[in-house]
């Protein structure tokens, strides 16, 4: 599994749990965010080319308040590299490919 939707009802066990034995990648984003649509594919990619070091976690915001909130998510797209079931490393805003990809190599 490296891609799953996780809820505020799930978080804490999909994400910080999990992060305890494979990093988590955490997409906060929303339908309506243009550069979230932008960026969702770019994760996707990045996320399968890591070839199982990775797990990407997506979180619809408008669905998800509570730990919109509990993270301090105030602009989106927002992603974060949870590890050993914390917040490691995180960026605001669409980025390319490249980008995305050297950013978490260098974080894991």
């Amino acid at each position: 599994m490296t891609k799953m939707d996780v809820t505020d009802n799930d978080f804490d066990e999909k994400v910080v749990e999990q992060s305890r034995k494979i990093p988590v990648l955490v997409d906060f984003w929303a339908s309506w965010c243009g550069p979230c649509m932008m960026l969702g594919p770019v994760l996707d990619k990045v996320a399968d080319d890591m070839n199982g070091k990775v797990i990407l976690a997506k979180m619809n915001v408008d669905e998800g308040q509570e730990k919109a909130v509990f993270y301090n998510i105030s602009s989106i797209p927002a992603v974060k590299l949870f590890k050993d079931g914390r917040v490691v490393a995180e960026f605001i805003g669409a980025r390319p490919e490249s980008a995305v990809k050297e950013w978490l190599e260098s974080n894991i």
